[in-house]
């Protein structure tokens, strides 16, 4: 039988808990688990201090990074590729920056990061995935992403139709390899013609267990697109998100097609919660919907530790 001291105790611990346990609540509802980042953020820092960067990013919090290509394995044309624009970028680093891909896995695992993903090429995808598998196996990614479609490979609907096909296969031969396959967008397949919007042919024909996406936000509601319909319109198909804000709403002087277009852009681009988008809802839908990974990426951002950090302490606070 309890006695008067005893049930006096219990019912103080239990006062006590009543206002521990709300604040406990609360911290495990963060609407984002894990904040990664994606590499191309910060290049030139990651260029001329590998090691340092890494620990920076994991010093502010980031559990998760996305690699950009090209690799050592990449296509040779992919290299002459970016070769040729590296001079006008201001850096010329880009896959493990130097090291070798063990190095890069150490790197990041002694810091706390995961290598969730990584951008690459689509000559590489089609012909070199077996490299992109090895890859994975060593660095330990999931997925494997095409960050854009070469020009060549987008002027008519008959093209998306192909593109829809070729990417059918590339998340086939993922699949193999132990990865997966995802299309991460820019402005271009937006704009309707003859009743169609080309990305809506990439969705309807290509497979839904074979090939998802990853939603850049900026270039998405820069072509006038509501990220939150794509989510919902598309479940479970988009894996992956760049998180991005803007100074404002902007859209892309044409049909958002070149590089041009994105690069005159950039200026609006903000750090995550300084912006006018409503990233509390639309990364509730994405996360509702099927997205896995959230990399915040600020193309080429000036003073990266500042703007990181101000992006990861937004987000880690929704």
């Amino acid at each position: 039988m309890i006695n008067r001291r005893d049930f006096l105790t219990y019912t103080a611990s239990l006062t006590a808990a009543s206002f521990i346990m709300p604040s406990e609540i609360l911290k495990s509802k963060a609407l984002l688990n894990k904040i990664g980042v994606q590499f191309f953020s910060l290049p030139k820092s990651l260029d001329a201090d590998f090691k340092g960067t890494v620990e920076m990013l994991a010093k502010i919090g980031y559990k998760e990074v996305e690699l950009f290509g090209p690799f050592p394995f990449s296509d040779e044309g992919a290299k002459k590729s970016w070769d040729s624009v590296t001079g006008f970028l201001g850096f010329k680093g880009s896959g493990y920056f130097g090291h070798t891909a063990a190095e890069v896995k150490n790197i990041l695992k002694s810091n706390g990061l995961a290598i969730t993903s990584l951008h690459t090429d689509f000559a590489t995808l089609q012909h070199n995935m077996d490299k992109l598998g090895e890859a994975a196996q060593t660095l330990g990614n999931t997925y494997v992403v095409l960050p854009a479609v070469p020009p060549e490979y987008r002027k008519t609907i008959e093209d998306y139709k192909k593109n829809a096909d070729i990417f059918n296969k590339i998340g086939e031969s993922a699949k193999k390899a132990g990865v997966k396959f995802a299309y991460h967008n820019h402005g271009y397949g937006w704009k309707e013609e003859n009743g169609k919007r080309p990305m809506d042919i990439i969705f309807e024909n290509t497979d839904k267990d074979l090939v998802f996406f990853e939603m850049d936000l900026f270039w998405t509601t820069a072509a006038g697109v509501s990220p939150i319909e794509l989510f919902e319109k598309h479940k479970n198909r988009y894996r992956a998100m760049h998180v991005k804000d803007g100074t404002k709403q902007v859209r892309f002087a044409g049909d958002g097609s070149d590089s041009k277009q994105w690069f005159e852009l950039f200026p609006f681009m903000a750090s995550a919660g300084s912006g006018v988008f409503d990233l509390k809802n639309i990364l509730t839908a994405a996360k509702a919907n099927g997205v896995k990974h959230f990399y915040v990426e600020q193309d080429l951002v000036k003073d990266p530790q500042i703007a990181l950090k101000s992006s990861f302490d937004y987000l880690k606070k929704l």
